[in-house]
């Protein structure tokens, strides 16, 4: 196993990282010796995760992401292990459902937006009361380039991605000085989450990608290490767009 880094004295909580970019995320933040809580559905999947990380560093809370109960176990979690939360990652996200909105069920489009954007809210006001408020920090809020433009068949998808968008210009304006909020908006990135958008035809995919390729998770975790570093001090309120040059092909 690689030694790892001394330790840096901050710790995050990155939500849905068991896998994907939730982990790619996690392991950057480890790799630069924070000490990170990570959450997900799965308790086997999270175990596995934060063994692979690294057991004496990380601890994982399972629990789905909307529910209150969960979100306030994981901060107070977080607390009690660590004494401290500097960094929240809102990455959870759900997209049940692939079609027109016209006929998107109501309920399908609630649960989405419990999942990716009241649940962003949830652990941003908690990480904020329990230590965010007095002693400072980051929020990076995982959004997509499906939040910037129409998404034809995962509207549902790209409607709460926008609104993550201006959640986190709310959050900007109303946790500044002490907390910076900024959005990641990648495109596509190769996960589990993502594999039907590219599986069985990822040459084809990444065509239009003028960099030629899709994303990999490890993109976006050095993106959110930089926005969750002293090298970020002035940027708030601001989305990064990781889409590989995707919408330089936008007018093509």
């Amino acid at each position: 196993m690689t030694e790892l880094p001394a330790l840096s004295g901050k710790v995050a909580l990155i939500t849905g990282a068991s896998r994907g970019i939730g982990y790619g995320i996690a392991e950057a933040f480890v790799a630069r010796g924070d000490r990170v809580c990570i959450t997900g559905r799965t308790e086997e999947a999270l175990k596995e995760a934060a063994e692979k990380l690294g057991a004496d560093r990380v601890i994982a809370v399972a629990g789905k992401a909307h529910d209150e109960d969960h979100q306030a176990i994981a901060v107070e979690r977080t607390m009690e292990a660590f004494g401290r939360v500097d960094f929240l990652v809102n990455n959870a996200g759900t997209n049940p459902v692939f079609g027109p909105i016209a006929d998107l069920d109501l309920n399908v489009a609630r649960k989405v937006y419990e999942t990716n954007v009241v649940s962003a809210l949830g652990f941003s006001q908690k990480t904020w009361h329990a230590w965010q408020k007095d002693n400072g920090g980051a929020i990076v809020n995982i959004a997509s380039v499906a939040g910037l433009n129409a998404s034809p068949f995962i509207g549902a998808y790209g409607i709460s991605k926008a609104a993550m968008i201006n959640l986190t210009l709310q959050l900007a304006h109303e946790f500044a000085p002490r907390v910076r909020v900024n959005t990641i908006a990648p495109a596509v990135v190769k996960t589990k989450f993502a594999q039907a958008l590219y599986e069985g035809r990822e040459e084809e995919a990444a065509a239009s990608y003028p960099l030629g390729r899709l994303g990999v998770p490890s993109d976006i975790g050095g993106a959110a290490a930089f926005l969750t570093s002293d090298q970020s001090d002035w940027i708030t309120g601001q989305t990064l767009v990781l889409d590989g040059g995707h919408y330089l092909n936008a007018a093509v």
